[in-house]
């Protein structure tokens, strides 16, 4: 967990992910972008495709890409910059 709560887990194990039920959750996809978003609920995810960067407000840029296993707190308002069009699995908690 870094300082602003972002749980990061990078190429967890298959079976990790099948527990998890990672393929019944939702699906996201966006193009490379620069945008401002507020995290409501916790979204946990799982990034299938793509690379970006993550700013929380007051704190530092984290670089996520394929094969992370991502927990965002709820309440974090953040800056996505959007490198390499992603695609990823995501549940609200």
């Amino acid at each position: 967990m870094n300082d602003q709560g972002i749980l990061l887990e990078r190429n967890p194990s298959p079976m990790k992910l099948e527990v998890m039920g990672v393929e019944n959750w939702g699906i996201w996809k966006k193009e490379k972008s620069t945008f401002p978003w507020t995290y409501h609920q916790q979204e946990t995810c799982y990034i299938t495709r793509g690379r970006f960067i993550v700013t929380p407000e007051g704190g530092e840029p984290m670089e996520f890409r394929r094969g992370d296993l991502i927990t965002f707190p709820a309440g974090m308002k953040c800056t996505w910059e959007i490198l390499e069009d992603v695609e990823k699995y995501f549940d609200f908690q």
